[in-house]
């Protein structure tokens, strides 16, 4: 299909009328959702295909940084080497900065080290140490060699730092101001050193040793009279993050202290950088992702991930339920004779086992909540389990009572019911039990809970439904 490109056409127009045309045509691009339309896809990879690469400009120049990235990720990853090529003068640091990991890798991946070093040179110090941090050493370097000796010596110095933690989430622009400084002063400053920030919310004030010791909003200082010092309009209290501090109690730092940025201070307390609240928007995110997929053993559940990595990281835990269930089975086996005799024990047994194994899901899952934003501490974790307790007493007795009455009430056998209500009453205890103190002790051995837990509840409960089920049928002479 071909594309005619529009640009001609408003080449001698009016700025508000280009402005507009740029409008209808990002309208068109996009759904109610803010999503990219299917149909505009369909136009691009159309237009790829035919080797249209004057048309493909076209569509995408219109288009956010944040929706050439998803572009770039909706279609096949054959196709998005030629993309590139087609916008290759639109592939800054913005639109790296915006796409997905696996994506980047492999786009990285085709551009030389000079290429790499300019894209970097136009990132915020935290994205360009994003894009630089997987790659090789000898990459890195190449890399580094290429730019400028001020920007490399920034991203040396995060890189010096490990992975997710404030050091690499940082970024080196700030504007810091002495104490004693006025605000007419700091405005002056500010207006006459172009080599500045030239987007921040607030001022650090520092002190003779380059200590933050309170912030100036900009809007105290709009509203402030030029004379006064900002010792005397400064906010003193602050949330100061350390620069070994891991991303996730960042994140969980501007949570609690709704924070728009913050400073970061080194080992001896100097100011070495700041976060703002759009980095952290990504940690939360990206925090609470890993999170969920971990506890299904999913790994990033990226679907732009290497199928060969996803399938190793899926197997991998897929292996580990298939030893739980061996030991659940091998539970079911010290019962055959019990089974034999009494055949309606095979046909209900994994209700028990299957309803204690989603309560303890549910148990786990507020857990692994609690844990994660510093709910659950040491203080209150009696008190946790003791409510857990009740809650899944007071399921147990619920769901018990219905499976009981149910199963006498279809098979004319109370025995039977009495047995079945019993033993899911026993087995959502166990489950409750189980989905707090499981992650707990991993928690406390430093074992990220998120991702062990669901395998020693899920036995657990698997284990004891069987057990307490058939158990209670051979006690009590139904088989």
């Amino acid at each position: 299909m071909t594309v005619e490109p529009v640009d001609p056409l408003y080449a001698d127009a009016p700025t508000a009328e280009i402005e507009a045309a740029e409008e209808n045509t990002r309208h068109d691009s996009l759904d109610e959702d803010n999503q990219l339309k299917g149909e505009f896809v369909r136009r691009v990879r159309a237009a790829l295909d035919a080797g249209e690469v004057d048309a493909v400009y076209t569509l995408v120049e219109p288009l956010h940084p944040a929706d050439v990235a998803d572009l770039f990720e909706q279609i096949d990853a054959d196709e998005r080497p030629a993309l590139a090529n087609a916008i290759s003068d639109l592939m800054g640091g913005e639109v790296f900065a915006e796409l997905n990991d696996h994506v980047r890798e492999a786009l990285v991946d085709e551009l030389s080290a000079e290429d790499i070093a300019d894209i970097a040179e136009e990132m915020e110090t935290d994205d360009a140490v994003a894009l630089l941090e997987d790659l090789e050493p000898e990459e890195q370097q190449a890399v580094l060699a290429e730019m400028e000796p001020e920007e490399r010596a920034a991203i040396e110095s995060a890189l010096a730092y490990p992975e997710e933690t404030a050091g690499r989430l940082m970024s080196r622009d700030y504007i810091a101001a002495g104490e004693h400084m006025t605000v007419g002063e700091l405005i002056h400053y500010l207006r006459d050193n172009r080599d500045l920030a030239t987007e921040f919310w607030e001022v650090f004030i520092v002190d003779a040793r380059h200590h933050p010791i309170g912030t100036c909003q900009l809007s105290w200082i709009l509203r402030t009279d030029r004379h006064v010092t900002l010792s005397n309009v400064m906010k003193r209290d602050q949330t100061l993050i350390p620069v070994g501090m891991d991303q996730e109690e960042v994140a969980l730092r501007f949570q609690k202290y709704a924070l728009i940025s913050a400073a970061v201070v080194d080992e001896s307390g100097r100011l070495v950088g700041q976060i703002t609240v759009d980095d952290v928007v990504h940690i939360i995110q990206e925090e609470a992702s890993e999170d969920i997929l971990r506890l299904s053993g999913a790994g990033d559940g990226d679907i732009n991930e290497p199928i060969l990595m996803t399938v190793r990281t899926r197997l991998s835990w897929l292996v580990v339920n298939l030893g739980t269930a061996i030991i659940a089975s091998s539970v079911v086996g010290l019962f055959q004779g019990a089974i034999a005799r009494f055949a309606l024990l095979a046909v209900l047994m994994p209700i028990v086992s299957g309803m204690g194994g989603n309560a303890g899901t549910q148990t786990l899952a507020v857990v692994v909540r609690a844990i994660a934003t510093n709910e659950l501490t040491s203080s209150n974790t009696v008190r946790m389990v003791l409510r857990e307790l009740r809650i899944a007493m007071a399921n147990g007795l619920s769901l018990g009572l219905m499976i009981g009455t149910g199963t006498t009430l279809l098979f004319g056998n109370p025995h039977l019911g009495a047995v079945i209500g019993a033993a899911m009453v026993i087995n959502n205890l166990v489950a409750g039990l189980a989905g707090i103190l499981v992650p707990v002790t991993l928690d406390r051995l430093r074992i990220d809970p998120a991702v062990s837990s669901a395998v020693f509840v899920t036995t657990a409960t698997d284990v004891m439904g069987f057990f307490s089920f058939l158990g209670l049928a051979v006690l009590t002479g139904l088989a």
